[in-house]
């Protein structure tokens, strides 16, 4: 065994990756149609971190693997995150403020309950909301009124909290949303479906060919407007020719038009129009050929469709776009990415120039501008850096987690500055946020893995324990039902509003692998700022009011 722990201890690289090796397939086993997912590699670190004191990852790699996953989740974030904060982000907040004051209130019952001292009742709030900065907003504070023969001791009495309480601060948030997304019998995909989240995911798409029934007096755009459709009008046959149709098209009785939507929108148009045809329109290629091509061209990737010149032609029209394992109807104002999957229908003279515009290139799209990623990280470690003066004197820094991702929500919505594309390819983009999980993961689980253990046998251990579980899924369980039930939240939005209150990147990888959409990183991004400001805050609160007593 100690020729194990001194391999272990002295090759940080055989156990970071000895910790994914295990950890990773590991949360892929199901109990009972539930798994633990990535969240997995956490808990095989606290077993090899329980082992021995010095078997631990540096601390470069948690915080680097951090800084790649919130970064990363940012980007993919920033098409819908602004969107939902106009619609839905006033409510979500204030959900979570009184749950986290919930949660304080419980932390300050163990101080009453088990005989804890202030500043375990603090430590242990943070650790059972899994928040870093809370507890350095802690021993701040302790610092600044504590004699310095006395500041070492003082200041370990919240670190032994947080760390016996952040493991099942983790675990507990996955148990709860486990339990009621069963209880509740949840379907993400028809979430996906019935809300309105532009960008999370999209229903699979449909397409007709329609025999219009009547002759029509207003023209195509009109028609769009007044019935609210969301559909991609192709090919139109009338008098015997053939065209793509424009919004200035007026349908007559006995005309053909080729339809692209979803399999709803298509039932609800088609009384409108007339009736579904035994001929198939897209299959005529004599004029108009189809084909898909990538977006690999910098040039283009981050503009908006109605921005590229070569798209506003009559004989060009896309009918739909790939991203990801997702289709979904293009309009003017929407942003092309690199690594889109175009579906475009035009002439066949014009196949090979809209190709090499595109780019078109699969090894395009497996890499990424490296100057524009580490330009962008660049800048939001300088944001996480900023002090942001709050009352009573507490100064406030979004840190290495909070700064990388209001930054990547800012650049992914820019998409481009000048030359520059903030965004990166889709498949790059999973790669990276998972890579980026598993060092976070592994590097907190071993680092946090000793001192869990040691803790427990203390003898007010146990108790720290159990008070940390209570606080963190009582929070969780009320903050769920509350959204779920009361305020009708979808559960993919909610378990990232779960995450984003506990400020914790497993919890969100999780609950992303659980809806198998983005639907989880729009409540993340919309939370994340506010529960980070309200936990520092009420951490020093617990102690300040617990030490007057």
């Amino acid at each position: 065994m100690k020729i194990i722990i001194q391999l272990l201890a002295e090759n940080p690289i055989l156990l970071l990756f000895l910790v994914a090796a295990i950890g990773y397939p590991l949360g892929k086993l199901n109990f009972r149609g539930a798994n633990l997912s990535v969240a997995a590699v956490l808990f095989v670190g606290i077993f090899f971190g329980a082992l021995d004191p010095s078997i631990k990852l540096p601390e470069i790699i948690y915080r680097f693997g951090l800084v790649i996953f919130v970064y990363s989740i940012g980007l993919t974030s920033a098409p819908m995150f602004f969107d939902s904060l106009r619609k839905k982000g006033l409510s979500y907040n204030l959900l979570i403020m009184g749950c986290l004051l919930f949660a304080a209130f419980l932390s300050i019952g163990s101080f009453f309950l088990f005989d804890f001292l202030p500043s375990q009742a603090a430590g242990l709030f943070s650790g059972s909301l899994t928040n870093t900065p809370a507890l350095a907003a802690i021993l701040e504070y302790l610092q600044g009124i504590t004699p310095v023969d006395m500041l070492e001791l003082v200041q370990a009495e919240p670190v032994v909290a947080y760390s016996i309480t952040y493991p099942v601060g983790v675990l507990g948030v996955i148990l709860a949303i486990i339990f009621l997304q069963k209880l509740w019998k949840v379907d993400y995909q028809a979430e996906v479906r019935k809300h309105n989240y532009p960008g999370a995911s999209y229903e699979p798409l449909a397409n007709q060919t329609i025999l219009i029934g009547k002759d029509f007096s207003k023209n195509v755009q009109e028609l769009i407007e007044e019935y609210h459709w969301n559909a991609i009008f192709g090919r139109h046959l009338s008098d015997g020719v053939l065209e793509l149709t424009h919004r200035q098209t007026i349908l007559k009785k006995g005309d053909l038009i080729h339809v692209i939507t979803a399999r709803e929108e298509l039932i609800a148009l088609l009384p409108v129009l007339g009736y579904e045809s035994d001929q198939h329109l897209n299959y005529d290629l004599r004029v108009y050929d189809k084909f898909r091509v990538f977006i690999s061209n910098h040039k283009i990737a981050g503009k908006r469709i109605r921005e590229i010149d070569l798209f506003s032609g009559s004989d060009i029209m896309i009918t739909r776009i790939r991203r990801g394992d997702a289709e979904f109807l293009p309009h003017g104002d929407t942003k092309l990415m690199l690594g889109d999957q175009m579906r475009i229908v035009t002439k066949h003279e014009y196949v090979e120039e809209i190709r090499k515009f595109c780019g078109d290139s699969f090894k395009g799209i497996s890499e990424f501008k490296v100057l524009a990623f580490g330009a962008g990280i660049v800048l939001g470690l300088l944001l996480g850096e900023i002090p942001i003066p709050l009352p009573g004197g507490v100064v406030f820094k979004l840190g290495i987690a909070g700064g990388p991702l209001v930054m990547a929500i800012i650049l992914g919505t820019l998409g481009r500055s000048g030359p520059m594309v903030w965004t990166i390819p889709y498949s790059a983009n999973l790669v990276l946020r998972q890579i980026g999980l598993v060092l976070f993961l592994a590097g907190v689980g071993t680092r946090s893995g000793y001192a869990f253990v040691e803790t427990l046998r203390s003898g007010s251990g146990g108790w720290m324990f159990l008070s940390g579980a209570v606080v963190t899924c009582l929070t969780a369980t009320l903050a769920l039902i509350m959204g779920y039930k009361l305020l009708k939240i979808p559960m993919g939005v909610l378990t990232g509003v779960i995450a984003g209150m506990h400020t914790q990147p497993a919890v969100l990888a999780f609950s992303l692998e659980q809806a198998e959409n983005e639907l989880p990183n729009v409540g993340y991004a919309m939370v994340f700022p506010v529960a980070m400001i309200i936990k520092i805050l009420l951490a020093q609160f617990i102690l300040v009011y617990l030490a007057g007593l």
